[in-house]
């Protein structure tokens, strides 16, 4: 992998519940880092459902070695964002992780 691959500024997130006083809580999204990756399409697909079309695009992000990363968080890139499905660390090498994503609404 080439330095210059990792050329897209994106966002990692994490969720945390927040109170909201009667007795339920509030999904909010908090920052966790600004970093460099590289993201690749890997597939889509189209299924109806409830007579709707909904479209399910899946990628491949590439991004440095880091030990805080979990499935559940997420990527922000723009105005698109990635949940964070599954993460890969390539012949347990410790120099990068290839995150695998589904693309989700805001």
């Amino acid at each position: 992998m080439k330095i210059g691959d990792l050329k897209h500024s994106v966002i990692l997130q994490y969720s945390t519940r927040v109170a909201d006083g009667a007795g339920g809580f509030t999904l909010t999204w908090n920052d966790a880092a600004t970093i460099f990756a590289a993201i690749w399409p890997v597939s889509a697909s189209e299924t109806v459902q409830a007579m709707q079309t909904t479209m399910t695009i899946t990628h491949r992000v590439r991004i440095r070695y880091r030990s805080d990363l979990k499935a559940g968080w997420r990527i922000k890139f723009g105005n698109r964002y990635f949940n964070v499905v599954s993460i890969i660390n390539p012949n347990m090498a410790n120099k990068y992780l290839d995150v695998l994503c589904k693309e989700a609404s805001g």
